[in-house]
């Protein structure tokens, strides 16, 4: 047990090292679309008037749960706006903290799960197991969104390659640290 926890949290360190790598100061705009200072203005100002009555949330927009939004949505421009009524710093050190918590939990029930689906298998075949549970769960969850609700293939395609490799980083932590298995028996020659 103290493997597993231990192996957990070098996990989730190895998850949010790769992540910060990712997603920090250096290569963390890369997915991104910009626009002019002046243009983002008007539209802080424009979601501020029109999205702050109602808070922070995620918008379909239009929304195509009427009959004139989904109109409106047929003929586009349409957005999916995650929108947050509150500013808060462009570099959060909390959001980080409260990150490497969360790899360390995800680490965790990976841990928990490899042990159980793959206790009596060796670090290759438990990092193969890792590897391709990676690329199963993420393809689905990150590069749905561009299928299912036609999001921007290169934010999603970057956001589905970095969670690949952070789920490997920390597989390749949690398959060294589960116990080895138990060495068969040699047999005495009769």
């Amino acid at each position: 047990m103290q493997r597993l926890v231990l192996g957990s949290l070098l996990a989730g360190f190895a998850m949010w090292i790769v992540g910060f790598v990712f997603w920090g100061p250096l290569l963390g705009w890369i997915p991104f679309s910009t626009v002019p200072d002046a243009n983002a203005a008007a539209l802080q100002a424009a979601l501020k008037a029109n999205l702050g009555p109602t808070g922070t949330g995620v918008y379909a927009i239009p929304s195509p749960m009427t009959t004139a939004g989904t109109g409106l949505y047929a003929q586009g421009p349409v957005a999916m706006v995650h929108f947050t009524d509150r500013g808060f710093p462009a570099f959060d050190s909390m959001a980080l903290i409260w990150g490497l918590v969360l790899a360390i939990v995800c680490a965790l029930v990976m841990a928990l799960g490899l042990r159980l689906a793959a206790a009596e298998r060796d670090y290759a075949a438990r990092l193969r197991l890792v590897a391709i549970g990676a690329v199963a769960v993420t393809a689905y969850s990150d590069l749905g969104q561009p299928i299912f609700n036609h999001a921007p293939w290169g934010y999603f395609t970057y956001l589905w390659i970095s969670d690949v490799a952070s789920w490997i980083a920390a597989g390749a932590v949690l398959a060294w640290a589960l116990p080895r298995p138990a060495a068969a028996p040699i047999a005495p020659d009769a």
